[in-house]
């Protein structure tokens, strides 16, 4: 018993010897991989508050900015880690293979949402709307209120919130309402046939150009639009800002109502024809 312990001693102290041999040996290495490391780090917090400050200098689109900084980031942290496993003496050959073929394996699992991605960049790159335009696109429409790198958000009027993914955002038709700065109504009134076309132009003409909201540069413009089987459509385009647009459309709406009522001109309802067998 005493031989098995003497012998269990003493392989333990021939282990115990090499491994204290392969430390002095590799420590320098791991020294030298722990300061690339961590030197490594605070170089890179560095670059990337330095590239962050540099684009905000330049005015840069804030999603943009953020999206360049993160990669930036991001990139540098995989050269670090190569760099730091290649100290060590690991062969990244191998490491980059297996990479490449998990980065493979991804990418076609995540098709729908690499497709986002592009659109994320085609839209951050080309700028068809910026945060804080309002837009229609999709069915749907609000005020862009982030431009994510796979969806936008957006915040329609009832205030509820719209996420649309980039990819079929980019590929699609765009509205903005707000690369210019005014934006012209298209409002249709159907009056009787009985009215007085010149009145009732008159009339709308009237409300315009009493309306603080109505810009007079473009003027406002009041035609007739179609003569229908039951009524004559009149069109009114006034112009005015984006800011104002919705309160300005309601406005003329009601004060029109309001001016017909008071000169007797009658607003023909909307009568649908049947259909005859």
């Amino acid at each position: 018993m005493e031989k098995k312990e003497l012998h269990y001693i003493h392989t333990f102290g021939d282990y115990l010897d090499q491994f204290t041999k392969i430390l002095i040996d590799y420590s320098p290495k791991l020294i030298s991989a722990l300061l690339i490391l961590f030197i490594g780090l605070y170089v890179i917090r560095l670059m990337n508050r330095l590239a962050s400050k540099i684009m905000i200098k330049r005015e840069l689109d804030p999603t943009l900015s953020r999206f360049l900084a993160d990669g930036l980031l991001w990139a540098l942290r995989i050269l670090l880690f190569v760099s730091f496993i290649s100290k060590l003496g690991i062969e990244t050959s191998s490491f980059v293979a297996v990479l490449g073929a998990a980065g493979l394996a991804i990418g076609l699992s995540l098709q729908g949402s690499l497709s986002n991605f592009a659109g994320g960049m085609l839209i951050i790159l080309f700028k068809p709307f910026r945060v804080g335009d309002t837009i229609e696109a999709q069915n749907v429409s609000g005020t862009v209120s982030e431009i994510q790198i796979f969806v936008t958000k957006l915040i329609t009027a009832n205030n509820q919130t719209i996420f649309v993914p980039n990819g079929i955002l980019s590929n699609g038709v765009i509205t903005n309402f707000s690369i210019g700065k005014n934006r012209r109504a298209n409002l249709v009134f159907n009056i009787s046939y009985d009215t007085n076309i010149k009145t009732a132009k008159e009339i709308v003409m009237q409300v315009l150009e009493n309306h603080p909201k109505v810009l007079k540069v473009p003027p406002p413009t009041v035609v007739v639009n179609l003569l229908t089987d039951s009524a004559i459509q009149l069109a009114i385009r006034p112009w005015s800002t984006n800011i104002d647009f919705g309160d300005m459309c309601s406005d003329v709406l009601e004060e029109c109502k309001e001016a017909f009522d008071k000169a007797e001109i009658v607003i023909q309802p909307f009568v649908k024809e049947s259909s005859k067998e």
